[in-house]
């Protein structure tokens, strides 16, 4: 499944053909993805300019001059195809391979600017709804979600107060979205690698006694801002496929210190550690014993 970062390149890839221009022609190809599509769901689009494009955890929202906001979640193999002035690019490509264009496009969005987005869903994992802007806090997608890891929500303190007296191993509390939404398994590994610390350790460690935040909770926060900057820069982390807006792969895999990297040797100079794979809760964590402490 794409993580945020991956979904923010499609966000960014998006949003010059997107933003300001209206939905002329909807085209819907069948009558659900993942769930059904809600009611009337060309006719409240067309004729709607979209004013913004953004981003909530895995999930892209395209605010309408409506009022309502068009969710967008991409599932194991959703794609966006954008075609404008004669050229045609894919913002996203991801990790699962997909069939052939064309025969899973889904639903094809004409824009008043000349472009055409069309999106593309081999497994049908993806989804869209239409939800009032005014709800979408509260709404069945993003009620209980937890903060954002990118931006100005993320702190150490944050972090200390969200994992005070917490038991659970720490990579699982990275991993609970209704804490930090939006983290996934590379980039947790990754950021815990960089921070220093071991994933089986109790989340509550980074909190003092008084709940303030520890230095691992400072560090640790760091390490996700960096990590993720880091692969939303580079555009996402191609593992096989995930193509950037300009159709190139990303290049963050290459970037990759633990994740994926069993048996090999740390990275981190003068450690004569190798990167070791555990099993948490059903997901693969890659960490180096010696560093990560």
């Amino acid at each position: 499944m794409p993580e945020l970062p991956e979904v923010e390149t499609v966000r960014r890839g998006l949003e010059p053909a997107m933003v300001g221009a209206r939905f002329t022609k909807v085209t819907q190809r069948r009558p659900d993805l993942r769930f059904p599509f809600p009611e009337r769901f060309s006719e409240r689009l067309e004729g709607q300019e979209i004013k913004a494009l953004g981003r909530r955890a895995k999930y892209l929202l395209a605010d309408l001059a409506s009022g309502e906001v068009l969710v967008m979640h991409l599932g194991m193999s959703g794609r966006f195809l954008v075609t404008q002035g004669g050229a045609t690019c894919m913002p996203g490509e991801f990790h699962h391979e997909h069939g052939g264009l064309g025969a899973h496009d889904h639903v094809v969005f004409q824009l008043s600017n000349g472009a055409t987005v069309t999106y593309n869903d081999a497994r049908r994992f993806g989804f869209m709804d239409l939800v009032p802007r005014s709800a979408i806090e509260t709404s069945k997608h993003f009620a209980g979600m937890g903060i954002e890891p990118l931006g100005h929500e993320l702190s150490g303190t944050a972090i200390a107060r969200l994992f005070r007296d917490r038991r659970t191993p720490l990579k699982a509390a990275l991993l609970d979205q209704r804490l930090i939404a939006g983290l996934g398994n590379i980039y947790v590994c990754e950021a815990l690698f960089r921070a220093g610390l071991r994933p089986q350790a109790p989340a509550g460690s980074l909190a003092s006694a008084s709940g303030r935040p520890t230095r691992k909770a400072l560090r640790l926060a760091a390490a996700i801002r960096d990590v993720l900057e880091e692969a939303v820069a580079a555009g996402g982390s191609t593992l096989r496929d995930h193509a950037q807006v300009d159709g190139t792969l990303g290049y963050f895999q290459h970037a990759f210190r633990v994740y994926d990297r069993e048996g090999g040797p740390c990275v981190t100079p003068g450690c004569t550690g190798q990167v070791a794979r555990i099993v948490q809760s059903g997901r693969s964590t890659f960490y180096c014993p010696r560093c990560q402490r």
